[in-house]
């Protein structure tokens, strides 16, 4: 009997972690940069430009319901990081760091992203203190969608947020994310009790002239910067 009592628990527990995904989370990409660690001034421009407008408290297109303010903000590179740590600052929130360095070769901080991208959605889908929340992923834009690295690692773990979160199987998700957009936002909605989306929407960030150096270009369109702007133009 015990030993019944005993599996019934874990097997509840078990099914009270396979349901514990936040209610929203809010996915975008880190700012622009100006060299593998740190954002350039048009990045750090975005960054102020975010938390006044759409992530920071009392912003002004706020992203968030009065009675649900972001539980965490997640981040995974140095770029990413620095994004959202003005908005995180502003809710007295820390940034919760995946860390992934740009301090060895380009395929050994291919496969740390790799590994730090699932780690990171895993614990979000997962963590029952996440249950109902809402949270910010401030991300490296091919870890969120890249149909390459889909199929490259196609029969291995699923490496994009695209495909951990299930976003592959809703209408209207691009499949990539493109080179020149840093502008805007991908939200998913969740159910409660459920780890697959319900609801997705893109919001493009619009800063109107309080911000007019920072490019707010439509998707798939080129962002218009150039060598003069300080920032770096190549991935």
């Amino acid at each position: 009997m015990l030993r019944i009592v005993l599996a019934a628990t874990i097997l509840v527990g078990l099914a009270a972690t396979a349901f514990a995904a936040p209610s929203r989370i809010i996915i975008l990409r880190h700012g622009e940069k100006a060299d593998p660690w740190k954002l350039c001034e048009i990045g750090v421009q975005r960054a102020q430009a975010l938390k006044l407008n759409y992530l920071g408290k009392d912003a002004a297109k706020s992203l968030f319901e009065e009675d649900e303010p972001p539980a965490f903000f997640f981040a995974i590179t140095p770029h990413t990081a620095e994004l959202a740590s003005s908005a995180a600052q502003s809710w007295g929130k820390p940034v919760i760091l995946y860390s992934a360095m740009p301090n060895g070769s380009k395929k050994a901080m291919a496969e740390t992203l790799n590994i730090r991208t699932r780690e990171a959605a895993s614990n979000i889908l997962n963590n029952p203190t996440l249950k109902g929340k809402t949270v910010v992923m401030v991300w490296e834009h091919k870890h969120i969608a890249d149909p390459k690295l889909d199929a490259k690692y196609e029969r291995e773990a699923a490496v994009t947020l695209r495909q951990i979160f299930k976003l592959n199987i809703m209408p209207g998700v691009p499949d990539a994310w493109p080179e020149d957009n840093y502008d805007y936002f991908w939200i998913v909605d969740f159910p409660e009790n459920s780890n697959v989306p319900s609801k997705f929407s893109m919001v493009k960030q619009e800063f109107g002239k309080s911000f007019p150096k920072v490019p707010a270009n439509d998707w798939g369109e080129p962002d218009g910067l150039d060598a003069s702007s300080g920032c770096e133009l190549d991935d």
